[in-house]
């Protein structure tokens, strides 16, 4: 099968944007004189009345986890609403002690989060407040919704529940025989 473009420069480009005229968006690339968008285009005007060219460093009243990428600097601003604590912080401490292409890092970042999850149920506890487990945890919107997916989880949770007492119940009476 034959080529049938054509290598003539000219005449190619000149009939480009007839040729491309019926396809949306063709020409974007083109100068900004010449694009049809031009009038709806708009950069973000600049702020007025602005001295700095980084804003000024926010004061640091509370621990913040670098990681080990940055030169031990953190950024101007940052959020400092939750500082780390108890053994989830310590959890979170040592997983900015690994660098951010690590899997050790982002897997001890889960396990903080799930030890957090635990924190603030007995914390709750501790308070005298009973946590609602079943609302928050959805479970009577999937009861309404999506009834037998909710199903095979319950069943799959009690199952694996079953098989791990029974393990651990094997492993106390092989002991006992020794």
């Amino acid at each position: 099968m034959a080529d049938t473009t054509t290598n003539d420069s000219a005449s190619s480009s000149a009939a480009t944007p007839a040729r491309h005229a019926h396809i949306p968006g063709w020409g974007v690339d083109r100068e900004r004189s010449s694009r049809p968008a031009v009038p709806m285009e708009r950069t973000p005007p600049r702020l007025e009345s602005v001295h700095w060219t980084q804003p000024a460093q926010q004061p640091q009243t509370v621990e913040v986890l670098c990681s080990t990428e940055r030169d031990s600097t953190i950024t101007p601003i940052f959020g400092s609403t939750l500082p780390p604590q108890g053994a989830s912080g310590g959890l979170r401490r040592a997983a900015f002690r690994f660098s951010e292409n690590d899997l050790r890092h982002w897997l001890i970042l889960l396990l903080a989060d799930r030890t957090d999850m635990v924190e603030g149920v007995i914390d709750d506890l501790r308070r005298g407040h009973v946590p609602n487990v079943v609302a928050e945890m959805g479970l009577g919107a999937a009861w309404k919704h999506d009834r037998p997916r909710l199903v095979r989880k319950l069943a799959w949770t009690a199952g694996s529940a079953v098989l791990l007492c029974w393990l651990m119940g094997r492993k106390r009476s092989s002991r006992r025989m020794r």
